[in-house]
């Protein structure tokens, strides 16, 4: 009898077992599940499940763990890191069928969700409560993911990350062993701290199957505006002092000129094509006018002026959807291109020395390039366009990427503010961190997956 060729051979048959017509080897579907919204090339898994409860993944892992198959974590796909590519085939395990919201304990303000809920589904279902989860990368993007890769995004200046709003978390491990990581208490000093372990992870320590997220009270009165700026500087500058005055702003995020020239092409729009900052405020009304007067005057001392301001749901919705296509509009500039996309995070006193050396570094290549950022918390991403298919192309945008990164770390900040690590920045860990602590990173992981089955090739670099 002929062995078999992969691992996946031996246990494809208890495969169709457990999850019956919820297991697919459809080319399509494996290719679906092969790569994320990054510029990586696509890896897809052998065979793609999709669970329904927490015991599923655990009787999966416990048979993918003596079988020595890889097990890849899959909620909406929108990460840029290559985090749910399979470079070494295996199983890749989607959670579109666990999305429920399993409780909303609104005197507490929590909410415990499965992890294929995506945040926009959470907060309709929050509506009515008068609270809603604070969170925002931009996607629509699940919950388990955010968890995954330690999300952020434009709310982080106010409302902190993933890592800030999870209370606990239930995990099933390599061996199929499923773990809780805390309680609803707000805080506690019982041992370890296992939800931090976990968050930011990319399911390489273990696989989120419940999340327990703090929830906020919507704001009373909620503001936004638009201000571009003669040059990108400016707009910085504006940010930098208003970050170190403590004005209490809820989002501030910048675009370059490239950026607000792309958007008005994609969404038909007519905004000023400068840099430009993208403000919301809240809070009572009081503090919000007094907000709003605070920026203004620093704005207008720099040169910012044409204030649009939104005071309703949906304008303000409006103006924050150029913010959120901004990926799309960037690759519509170039039919067919791919982006790299960056997103480095520096101390706020070092942001404008960093995203001036990266707009210089824009303007000396032939690469189109685009700058945007939750720049209230010293993150910002750069978009680098290039043809897959031209190797000088892809050489440039690896290298403009590496100047970046190297910029950032000479600047106190990391390879990556809220992407994550996945594959595509494995190679600056040690730079970034030493040696000795990725070392310590890998002991961990051998220590709770010894077998190398937890989305393996991501976080931990190679050699």
């Amino acid at each position: 009898m002929t062995a078999p060729s992969r691992p996946i051979d031996a246990i494809y048959s208890q495969l169709e077992t457990l999850f019956g017509a919820r297991v697919s080897i459809n080319a399509g579907v494996r290719e679906t599940h092969g790569r994320g919204e990054g510029s990586q090339l696509c890896q897809p898994p052998d065979a793609v499940v999709f669970p329904n409860s927490t015991d599923e993944i655990s009787r999966l892992a416990k048979l993918c763990h003596g079988a020595g198959v890889p097990l890849i974590p899959f909620g909406a796909g929108t990460s840029l890191e290559g985090h749910v590519a399979a470079p070494m085939g295996g199983v890749s395990i989607d959670f579109s069928n666990m999305n429920a919201i399993l409780e909303v304990h609104a005197e507490d303000l929590d909410a415990v969700v499965q992890p294929g809920v995506t945040r926009k589904q959470l907060n309709a279902h929050l509506r009515d409560t008068g609270l809603f989860f604070p969170v925002d990368p931009g996607a629509d993007a699940t919950i388990g993911g955010m968890c995954a890769t330690r999300a952020s995004g434009t709310s982080t200046v106010r409302y902190g990350s993933m890592k800030d709003n999870v209370l606990a978390m239930e995990v099933v491990l390599a061996d199929g062993r499923v773990i809780k990581t805390g309680n609803r208490a707000r805080k506690s000093a019982a041992g370890y701290d296992l939800t931090r372990l976990m968050i930011g992870s990319e399911g390489t320590l273990g696989i989120i199957t419940a999340v327990t997220v703090k929830l906020h009270g919507i704001p009373e009165t909620v503001t936004a505006a638009v201000c571009p700026f003669p040059d990108i500087e400016s707009a910085v500058n504006c940010v930098i002092t208003a970050v170190q005055m403590g004005v209490p702003m809820a989002r501030i995020e910048l675009m370059d000129a490239v950026s607000m020239a792309a958007v008005n092409a994609y969404s038909n729009l007519a905004y000023a094509e400068a840099p430009t900052l993208f403000l919301e405020f809240e809070g009572a009304p009081a503090s919000v006018t007094e907000q709003v007067e605070t920026l203004k005057a620093l704005a207008e001392d720099l040169g910012g002026t044409d204030f649009q301001w939104a005071d309703k749901a949906e304008d303000r919705n409006r103006l924050w959807s150029a913010r959120h296509t901004m990926y799309y509009a960037g690759l519509a500039l170039r039919p067919g291109a791919r982006a790299l996309t960056t997103d480095v995070c520096v101390p706020i006193s070092n942001l404008s020395d960093c995203i001036g050396r990266t707009h210089k570094a824009l303007e000396e290549s032939a690469l189109t390039g685009l700058i945007l950022g939750h720049v209230g918390d010293g993150n910002f991403h750069t978009l680098l366009l290039f043809d897959p298919e031209n190797p000088a192309e892809v050489e440039e945008a690896e290298r403009l990427n590496a100047a970046i990164v190297d910029q950032a770390l000479a600047l106190e900040g990391t390879c990556t503010g809220e992407h994550g690590v996945g594959q595509g920045k494995t190679k600056y860990l040690r730079q970034e961190l030493g040696v000795e602590a990725v070392d310590v990173m890998a002991q961990v992981k051998a220590a709770l997956d010894p077998t190398n089955i937890l989305n393996p090739g991501k976080v931990i670099p190679k050699n």
